[in-house]
């Protein structure tokens, strides 16, 4: 008998246990969405008749405004600076030039798309992202750019765009299949986010859409570099400012998207 109930006990502690985390889980997945946008499955969702800052109401819909942000010229030290990157990264310094960047991924709307405009724009290869930034008198960063960009011109840069931790799930649209969410289908509505902005003011530099960068990577077939991690991730390393990923040029890849940089 004694048993039976301490078996019984184990089990209850082990229900109340699962119930608290899921409980948990579903408070993260609910509060993950920025102010004023609506969480609905894996996406966070522009609501009805609104359209929430920092989107803006244009010809498209309620779409991300066509602002960049001034990065000034900085000289950084970029290494294994924690034990995920140890051997991943090499120890090198940094050297740019200042440049204006796109504050948000390029969205749907920007490319001409009312149907969900505020969303990511995705599956573009390489090529045709590089044609549409040189039609909008820009082009595509560097990777050392990019790094610049998401560390602020810090130096030592911190981990994330936002800062050294809280790789949570209200800091950017990551682990939407699995982690944060399920079921996605496709990135996310740019900005919203915000607790995931740099201090710069740049928005989904880590999630939603990993970003081309002008770098190529080796491989057997032309292989280019994104960076800053996509809503397929469910590794918080994979957001990491010094992690990339080789990707072949003409993918059309789901998770890939990109920002484009200017003179300044």
């Amino acid at each position: 008998m004694q048993r039976v109930v301490a078996a019984a006990i184990v089990v209850a502690a082990l229900g109340a246990s699962v119930a608290i985390a899921l409980s948990r889980r579903g408070a993260d997945q609910g509060a993950r969405c920025g102010p004023g946008f609506v969480a609905d499955g894996a996406r966070c969702r522009v609501p009805d008749r609104a359209c929430p800052a920092p989107l803006v109401v244009t010809s498209a819909g309620c779409d991300a405004p066509r602002v960049t942000v001034l990065v000034p010229s900085a000289a950084i030290a970029v290494g294994p600076s924690d034990w995920e990157a140890q051997g991943r990264v090499l120890p090198r310094s940094i050297r740019v030039q200042a440049f204006r960047i796109d504050a948000f991924e390029v969205t749907r709307g920007r490319l001409g798309l009312t149907d969900d405009p505020a969303r990511a724009a995705s599956g573009i290869p390489r090529d045709e992202a590089v044609a549409l930034c040189a039609s909008a008198g820009g082009r595509l960063p560097t990777e050392d750019e990019w790094i610049v960009a998401a560390a602020s011109a810090m130096n030592p840069p911190r981990r994330y765009p936002w800062g050294d931790t809280g790789a949570v799930c209200r800091r950017a649209a990551w682990g939407l299949e699995a982690t944060c969410a399920r079921g996605a289908d496709g990135p996310d509505t740019v900005g919203a986010h915000a607790s995931g902005d740099t201090p710069l003011g740049l928005h989904d530099l880590a999630g939603n859409v990993a970003e081309w960068v002008s770098d190529d990577a080796p491989g057997p077939e032309p292989m280019g570099v994104v960076k800053g991690g996509s809503w397929r991730d469910t590794q918080a390393s994979e957001l990491r400012i010094w992690a990339r990923r080789a990707v072949p040029t003409d993918a059309r890849d789901a998770s890939v998207g990109f920002r484009c940089v200017y003179a300044p």
